[in-house]
């Protein structure tokens, strides 16, 4: 079974850009301004139920540290289940 990522940018004059990307039941939000992004989740809110949960850890596999200067993205952990998965892990 495939499922469908999507990756919706919406332009918001004069303030900036939010991006969202849906994966069945995940929502991943990124901006260029941190008040656009407060405001939209807020509207978010009033509409549908939503849990924030803060910067992005984990998405889709992929795990993600910040540094001072940079977001690092691996997937150890993934890679690590599937090696256990065919008890490859040795």
């Amino acid at each position: 079974m495939h499922h469908l990522v999507w990756l919706y940018v919406i332009r918001v004059l004069d303030k900036g850009i939010i991006m969202l990307c849906l994966y069945v039941d995940d929502l991943l939000i990124t901006r260029s301004n941190e008040k656009l992004i407060h405001e939209f989740k807020k509207d978010m809110k009033k509409e549908f139920e939503m849990t924030d949960l803060g910067l992005l850890t984990y998405f889709l596999g992929i795990q993600f540290m910040r540094t001072s200067r940079q977001i690092i993205m691996h997937q150890i952990r993934h890679a690590r289940e599937i090696l256990k998965k065919f008890e490859m892990e040795h």
